[in-house]
């Protein structure tokens, strides 16, 4: 498995953030290449059914080759959207729903395989057998290369694992959301050769307004002479430093965030400041 460092996000690419035009998001993909984010995150739900579409088009007029890019999707929320007949938002990892919704997928962005493919979220009635029966059919059609999920437990994941090799596992990681580091997850990706990714990298440091919140800003702001970098750059070293080598997607869309989380990728945090960091989020030093 061959993805970037970081990895674009594109929820908020289209009607569900930004709403970029085809000139834009087609200008965004080759400023990312640039910086070598060659790897774009999507889900069918994205822009409630219509992101991947808005990107396949930009990515035809962008002049970017298929192989200069990964593209990973993710199925199997069934959302509540003008453009389907769900009555609920449930889910569905049947055969045939799997390989329906990676066949439209493939359509909507335009490619003839993708990177990755994620199971959104764990159903209470997945089947791993049936999953398996999907994932093989698409294998060995070359409609896609690598198989994950997205926000399972170790249980959960074990269970779909004894079927078939799980490569990725993106899950809600950062300062403010790390419970996967002490509940056993990422230990038990790293025991079985699972890769994390992380979405919502940055958490809630800058969107509330808390008593940890505060203390992060504090800590941060100490450490940021001495590491020439700023509190968002710091934030993301932090996540990259843990040994299960997790990948951050940013979901940013200005073109200058972009290129300094790619510069916190080279930011070697001494041990000491890595746990100072995370007694400011945790309030309290470690056991």
């Amino acid at each position: 498995m061959t993805y970037s460092r970081l990895i674009a996000g594109t929820m908020t690419w289209g009607s569900w953030g930004k709403q970029l035009s085809k000139k834009e998001m087609a200008s965004l993909m080759n400023f990312c290449v640039s910086q070598n984010i060659s790897t774009f995150d999507h889900a069918d739900i994205y822009g409630a059914y219509t992101t991947e579409a808005e990107f396949g088009k930009a990515f035809t007029e962008s002049g970017l080759k298929r192989d200069d890019i990964q593209l990973i999707t993710k199925c199997g929320i069934q959302y509540e959207s003008d453009n389907r007949t769900n009555k609920i938002k449930h889910y569905n990892y049947s055969k045939d729903y799997i390989i329906w919704s990676v066949e439209e997928s493939l359509n909507n962005l335009n490619t003839d395989y993708l990177d990755l493919l994620l199971l959104h979220r764990p159903s209470p009635l997945m089947v791993a057998e049936e999953i398996a029966e999907a994932i093989t059919v698409l294998k060995k059609d070359g409609k896609i290369r690598d198989f994950g999920v997205s926000n399972f437990t170790p249980s959960q994941m074990e269970m779909i694992g004894l079927r078939m090799d799980i490569d990725v596992n993106q899950i809600e990681f950062s300062l403010t959301e790390h419970t996967a580091m002490h509940n056993g997850t990422l230990d038990y990706m790293v025991t079985n050769g699972i890769k994390p990714m992380a979405w919502s990298p940055l958490g809630s440091v800058f969107k509330d307004d808390t008593e940890q919140t505060r203390r992060i800003h504090k800590q941060l702001g100490a450490l940021k002479d001495k590491y020439n970098a700023t509190e968002d750059q710091l934030l993301l070293a932090w996540l990259m430093k843990h040994p299960s080598k997790i990948h951050p997607v940013v979901g940013t869309t200005t073109k200058e965030r972009l290129k300094q989380a790619v510069a916190a990728s080279k930011i070697n945090l001494e041990t000491e400041d890595w746990f100072l960091i995370l007694v400011a989020a945790q309030g309290h030093k470690v056991p």
